[in-house]
């Protein structure tokens, strides 16, 4: 049988061992962060004194550059940058520049918690980010503060927003990690706040991403309960993914006041259609944010590895992926050494 093309760069598709494309990239630009979140970086582990990446062992913008180059070059259409914290790399729209003029013009994207957006969102924007994806875990200033582990104001996130907007990075997304007795009773002031606004809530159930975040069963509030609750007060109505692998599953306000998004990798996992590869900040590649372990990207590249290597051994990793752990969270003992949500850029 002859390969399936990718229509876009008549290049043979490269799909898994379960026939999922590769298609999006997620590129950490560092593993520090300004927040500690206690489901991702509890401050009692993360403290003043804990050490992080020397600087010699991060990617430059440069090295960050041409392997995006190959990804793309394989079929990555998105590309996504994350962190710990992205906006703590100093210089970020220099490599926002140098992505966007890649061949292909991949879709660029940024996760960041907010907090120094509002100054930065312009730049970013003039250098060819097209979107962004904002943290917001709740609207209460006490819950708030207690989540991001700082004590760190909501209105400064607030603002980010609105800088966003302006930017026209748009549509905005906000993540809102749900858990059950901490932060689960503002689901329907958050949808409300920004109802009619443009702006999308994605609601995430609580997930045990990495060791050290403390994940109990009994925290998730499930998909089926934030939108039952949210559809008591704003009716809802699905709608259908806008592409294959989309994570968050989609429905829009009756009255035509926007949408939400949920996304329910715990009690409705969606292994089967992940296209999503992750690049940490040290270059390590990830093939699942479950992975306790990834594959080393920094060592060859610096020895000089050429770019048609470079791209046979990417294909030949991502055609013997099979990874499925939420699909098998609930009949198999976790693994007990996964790989930090900060380290792989969530």
């Amino acid at each position: 049988m002859a390969p399936l093309l990718d229509s876009s760069l008549s290049l043979p598709l490269v799909v898994d061992r379960l026939a999922r494309p590769l298609h999006d990239l997620r590129i950490s630009v560092t593993d520090r962060c300004n927040f500690r979140c206690p489901y991702c970086m509890p401050a009692e582990i993360y403290g003043e004194r804990y050490a992080f990446l020397p600087k010699r062992e991060i990617l430059s913008f440069e090295e960050i550059e041409r392997l995006a180059g190959v990804f793309v070059e394989l079929g990555v259409q998105k590309l996504r940058i994350t962190g710990g914290e992205p906006l703590l790399r100093a210089q970020l729209p220099r490599l926002i520049s140098r992505l966007a003029q890649l061949p292909g013009a991949p879709d660029l994207a940024l996760t960041t918690n907010g907090y120094l957006l509002a100054e930065q969102a312009q730049a970013l924007a003039d250098a060819g980010l097209r979107r962004v994806t904002i943290s917001l875990d709740s609207l209460d200033p006490e819950v708030f503060g207690r989540m991001n582990g700082k004590n760190f104001p909501v209105a400064r996130v607030l603002e980010a927003i609105e800088a966003a907007q302006r930017a026209r990075l748009a549509p905005v997304k906000l993540n809102c990690v749900v858990q059950r007795g901490v932060n689960d009773a503002g689901i329907v002031d958050l949808a409300a706040r920004f109802r009619g606004t443009g702006t999308i809530v994605r609601f995430i159930e609580f997930m045990d991403v990495g060791t050290l975040n403390r994940w109990n069963a009994d925290e998730v509030v499930s998909a089926r309960e934030i939108r039952d609750r949210i559809d008591a007060v704003f009716p809802l109505e699905p709608l259908a993914p806008a592409y294959r692998g989309e994570v968050a599953s989609r429905y829009r306000y009756a009255d035509g006041a926007g949408e939400i998004g949920i996304i329910a990798s715990v009690t409705q996992p969606f292994c089967g259609d992940c296209t999503r590869a992750r690049l940490s900040a040290d270059g390590h590649f990830f093939t699942c944010l479950f992975a306790t372990s990834g594959f080393d990207l920094k060592t060859p590249l610096r020895a000089g590895l050429g770019d048609a290597a470079l791209r046979r051994h990417l294909a030949d990793l991502w055609r013997a992926r099979a990874d499925r752990y939420s699909e098998l969270r609930a009949g198999e003992a976790p693994p007990r050494d996964k790989i930090e949500m900060f380290r792989i850029g969530g």
